[in-house]
């Protein structure tokens, strides 16, 4: 095992991040919290690029398609009227498109964050997925207010500010798809001997 203040995560600013002039106070809120910024750059990500990020495998489509199929439900708002169907695959297969289709608009600034627990801590720092479900004090939470229903009524994606990784592996995935090993830095913070 790791020690877990080296756990590495990715953040996306997205496009609408970046053309909102956020880029700074998302990172300020990670470096604040003793979190550490070892890589980071700005890309205009292609489809190709895109569609490697995101799994392509029927258990991920499921998952996205089920989870905004529950949103709707839970809106009285259905699902099949908007997405011609009920099947969460092929809801799933839609909602990638639309991410494909949002991060390629317009520029994003990827970084790979080094901390304690990092996946975790990033992921409470940013807030739900959904922003209008977002917690005040979170990334998603003070800066959008997008929900499922609007975005997928839309034929869009949600537009929530920041991308960050879920979980282990795609944490993995996402810092080899975005990042070569010239493009990440081990240095110490000035703050590291009081918090380890």
């Amino acid at each position: 095992m790791q020690k877990p203040q080296k756990e590495r995560t990715v953040v996306l600013v997205k496009p609408e991040g970046v053309i909102l002039g956020l880029i700074g106070e998302i990172i300020s809120r990670f470096e604040k919290r003793g979190l550490k910024i070892i890589a980071l750059k700005m890309v205009w990500p292609t489809k190709e690029h895109i569609d490697e990020h995101y799994p392509s495998h029927n258990a991920w489509f499921q998952s996205v398609g089920s989870r905004t199929r529950e949103f709707f439900k839970n809106k009285n708002i259905s699902a099949r009227e908007h997405f011609g169907t009920d099947d969460d695959i092929e809801i799933g297969r839609q909602i990638k498109g639309w991410l494909a289709d949002h991060l390629t608009s317009g520029p994003v600034v990827a970084f790979i964050i080094e901390g304690v627990h990092a996946i975790n801590v990033v992921r409470k720092i940013v807030g739900h997925t959904y922003p209008v479900e977002a917690l005040p004090g979170t990334i998603r939470g003070d800066f959008s207010i997008d929900t499922p229903s609007s975005a997928n009524v839309e034929k869009r994606a949600v537009k929530n500010i920041v991308h960050a990784s879920g979980n282990e592996a795609e944490a993995k995935h996402e810092i080899e798809h975005w990042f070569s090993p010239e493009e990440i830095h081990d240095y110490k913070r000035a703050d590291e001997h009081v918090m380890f």
